[in-house]
């Protein structure tokens, strides 16, 4: 059964980079449609695409009475969202910029919402009030997206923008989008489910199989994303794409989870390392960002680093 499940976990990698091709080329066009900035796009379509995975996991794990799988998992996500994902697809475009007000406010809110599942849990449990709290955190960041309307146009070329404004060409691209993120969410299941057979087979602990594994399944989807924008030369999208994929399953998914079961960690230190590079990864992403507002190769060697340190970390100390 190894064997079987080795075989998945490889496989699931050739859905993943066709379909990481198509939705970035399809975003862009999208967005230029709509005249809305790809921050924007790339938060909405990615953000809620790549939590799906989390979600599955979250709920199903909340029912089976496990919910520390999913708390194991997002906190493991974040983590890679904010180290090795930024700093690949910085290493592909050189530089990320980060000089709208959009980006820099809500790297702000990123790391907030990061660290507050952490400050919640302090006492044991992320009861149903927490959940409430974390998921009007989600909606609150919404409606200030939303509250001004220059967050969302951008100008565009007018003979670019004129040769995309076509209506069947906007629905093929619509359709594309939604066919790659279906492909996403396989390839992630896929990737997720033999990592955990993998996982369990070697007698892991469920929080370091939701931190190690079950969180890097979960964070393939919006890093390919944001290496293949990054590629194509699209670097607005990658950073919405990131902080909404730590936003979303640490506000929405978590209080969700924490809503259906809540989550009761008896025994931290399975969770130590992590929370203490999360809450590191946070504070020097949001330090990058606001500084020179854009992410340097420097710095994305940086944020490499922690990773691997994270890594090194969690198999020794754990």
């Amino acid at each position: 059964m190894i064997w079987l499940y080795s075989l998945i976990f490889l496989i699931s990698f050739i859905p993943l980079y066709f379909s990481g091709k198509w939705v970035v080329g399809s975003l862009t066009r999208i967005a230029k449609y709509l005249n809305w900035r790809e921050f924007v796009v790339s938060f909405f379509i990615m953000a809620f695409a790549g939590a799906i995975p989390n979600l599955f996991v979250g709920v199903l794990s909340a029912i089976h009475k496990i919910p520390q799988l999913s708390f194991g998992d997002i906190v493991g996500g974040n983590v890679i969202d904010l180290t090795i994902a930024v700093a690949l697809a910085t290493l592909v475009a050189k530089e990320i910029p980060a000089k709208s007000r959009t980006v820099q406010t809500t790297s702000l809110f990123t790391i907030s919402v990061a660290i507050l599942p952490l400050l919640l849990i302090l006492d044991g449990v992320l009861s149903r009030g927490d959940g409430i709290l974390l998921i009007g955190s989600f909606f609150f960041y919404i409606v200030w997206l939303f509250s001004r309307r220059e967050r969302f146009t951008r100008i565009y070329d007018k003979t670019e923008s004129g040769a995309i404004r076509n209506f069947k060409v906007f629905i093929k691209d619509l359709g594309k989008v939604i066919l790659g993120i279906i492909f996403l969410i396989i390839a992630a299941e896929g990737i997720v489910k033999s990592s955990i057979f993998l996982a369990e087979a070697l007698k892991m602990p469920i929080a370091l199989i939701g931190i190690l594994i079950v969180g890097l399944g979960n964070a393939l989807p919006e890093t390919y994303f944001a290496i293949t924008s990054a590629r194509a030369g699209e670097t607005w999208m990658i950073l919405g794409d990131l902080m909404g994929s730590v936003i979303t399953p640490s506000t929405l998914i978590l209080g969700t989870v924490s809503l259906i079961c809540p989550i009761k960690i008896f025994d931290f230190s399975s969770f130590a390392v992590g929370r203490i590079f999360l809450i590191i990864s946070a504070l020097f992403f949001f330090f990058f960002v606001r500084s020179d507002r854009k992410i340097t190769k420097r710095e994305a060697i940086f944020l490499f680093l922690i990773y691997i340190l994270f890594i090194i970390s969690e198999i020794f100390l754990t």
